[in-house]
């Protein structure tokens, strides 16, 4: 019984937040959302990227390793959607982002928090940091089909990462008056960004449900699939192994979509938003058994 309540009590949370930004797009049909779009890519994805690593007590040896498994994951992850793109004659350049990106930030790191600790949180964290930059150079490459490297430099969550990597790699510790600001920057963000995604859920429309079923299955079944094989293959065990197999179920992140509408063609963007639409559907019913798998044997 107490796995059921820990369930709740971690997934209640996060699914009430998204819930209320569906009822508030569902009462305001135009309601705007590019302030915190602007805020999460300017302020608040950097500030979470450096408070959920610090205040978790990772090190430089548990952040380049569970760095390195992401990388491993987000390339099987590619290698998925690739197969699942050619088959379907899309457009595997543009469409790619919704394999390779789940949302691992504003979903992925609160449920780690409420089920494994500032641990879970920092490890998640760890794992995302990678999605987090990809979200803003190699999402952006694709959706314009373009590689720019100035894109990087202009990404303020590039320097998050490599500042806290720094400071990590010479065990320098954050001031408390920069982790008290990065702290409020990032809750802040992730309560936002959920609800943004419940306002999002009655913008995005639903224009091939078949299609979208089934990159959505490429996203929210094989993802923890691949998840699991990893944990497997490199004899993770405990927090970690929990972690890694939450952080690879979640469903396609929404920054997908936003880049998308910036720069593809409207097809590419109505496709992506069905899958990130079906996969967050979807992935109210396979995060719990994920989850409910990761607190059973990985805790």
């Amino acid at each position: 019984m107490d796995i059921y309540l820990k369930l709740f009590e971690v997934l209640f949370p996060v699914f009430l937040i998204i819930g209320l930004g569906y009822h508030l797009g569902k009462k305001n049909p135009n309601f705007d959302t590019s302030f915190i779009t602007t805020y999460a890519g300017s302020f608040g994805t950097p500030a979470l990227v450096i408070f959920a690593i610090t205040a978790g007590g990772v090190t430089f040896e548990v952040f380049s390793e569970y760095f390195g498994y992401s990388i491993i994951l987000l390339t099987l992850f590619g290698i998925v959607g690739l197969i699942f793109l050619l088959i379907m004659k899309k457009d595997y350049v543009r469409e790619l982002p919704t394999f390779i990106l789940p949302n691992t930030g504003n979903m992925g790191i609160p449920i780690c928090l409420f089920a494994y600790g500032e641990l879970g949180m920092g490890i998640a964290a760890a794992i995302s940091s990678l999605v987090v930059l990809l979200h803003f150079t190699l999402n952006i490459f694709l959706a314009k089909r373009a590689f720019d490297f100035k894109i990087i430099l202009k990404s303020p969550s590039f320097y998050a990462i490599l500042i806290t990597v720094l400071f990590l790699y010479f065990e320098i510790p954050f001031p408390q008056f920069v982790m008290n600001t990065v702290m409020l920057l990032a809750y802040g963000m992730i309560v936002m960004i959920l609800m943004s995604l419940g306002v999002a859920l009655t913008q995005m429309k639903v224009f091939s449900f078949r299609d979208a079923l089934i990159t959505s299955f490429g996203r929210v079944i094989i993802g923890p699939i691949i998840g699991f094989a990893v944990i497997e293959v490199f004899n993770i065990s405990g927090v970690a192994a929990g972690v890694l197999l939450i952080q690879s179920s979640m469903p396609s992140a929404i920054l997908c979509y936003l880049v998308a509408s910036m720069y593809s063609p409207k097809e590419i963007v109505d496709n992506i938003s069905s899958t990130i639409v079906v996969s967050t559907i979807m992935s109210i019913i396979t995060i719990p058994i994920t989850l409910f798998f990761a607190l059973k044997y990985f805790y």
